[in-house]
């Protein structure tokens, strides 16, 4: 991809699955990589795996831990030019069912959690006059309704106003703002959370509603984020990059 050797980047959620997979992909790319995540012991040998230049243990939904992770990324890259926007979590929970508790953590780390650590590097970006690329972990469960995710559904969904939002307010300043919204992906999440509904679950999901008869890849998703992230898509602002395999092309 064009425009991500040297850059700084900072990768919330990179210490496994789709997250590990992006930050590889943009070292891979000649970029100056940092990461967090909620695992001291996970972080450590995904700094390592993804020959990052550091990492801290933050949560997201935590303002001050926040502000600490990005100050920390800023010092170790020489500067936030891209944003990947990955952290989240998710739970599989009928719509009766969800404790309060439950839905308040989803939105928090995935909705909270993505407002601050966006404001926090935009901020960065905007007073230092960088031009900069943030690309925000939606979902297609943001633009579609699934059993069984209305927490999930919700927090992804918001994302996806926020990202629009962001685009619009921060053109001015050169930074471009979109959104990535994969489908079923093979990751850690995915199977534990299919683990415990049944033991052919992914194997009934693909076959049902994926034209094209499996699962993504984290490598997969990691390309379209590096693509986002670059000036290849430098005209690319607002947008959602959908990685579905043509589940949402179903009627």
């Amino acid at each position: 991809m064009r425009g991500l050797e040297g850059r700084g980047a900072l990768v919330s959620g990179g210490t496994r699955g789709i997250g590990l997979a992006a930050a590889r992909r943009l070292v891979e790319e000649g970029a100056r990589v940092y990461l967090t995540g909620a695992d001291a012991d996970e972080l450590e040998g995904a700094v390592r795996e993804a020959g990052a230049v550091g990492g801290r243990v933050c949560d997201v939904a935590d303002e001050d831990q926040v502000a600490q992770a990005v100050e920390a990324a800023e010092q170790a890259t020489g500067g936030i030019a891209v944003l990947l926007n990955n952290a989240g979590i998710a739970r599989r929970d009928h719509f009766l069912d969800i404790p309060v508790a439950e839905w308040d953590r989803i939105i928090a780390v995935n909705l909270r959690g993505m407002f601050l650590v966006a404001q926090a590097v935009a901020r960065r970006m905007h007073d230092a006059g960088r031009p900069g690329s943030i690309v925000n972990m939606a979902s297609t469960n943001g633009l579609a309704g699934e059993e069984d995710y209305a927490h999930y559904n919700a927090s992804k969904g918001g994302v996806i106003q926020l990202t629009r939002t962001m685009a619009v307010e921060l053109a001015p300043a050169r930074i471009r703002v979109n959104a990535l919204c994969p489908g079923y992906i093979q990751t850690p999440l995915n199977a534990s959370i299919a683990a415990g509904v049944g033991e052919d679950f992914a194997e009934r999901y693909v076959r049902e509603r994926i034209p094209l008869g499996r699962a993504g890849t984290v490598d997969e998703v990691a390309a379209a984020y590096a693509f986002l992230a670059s000036d290849d898509a430098s005209f690319i602002t607002g947008a959602t990059l959908v990685v579905d395999g043509g589940q949402l092309a179903v009627m």
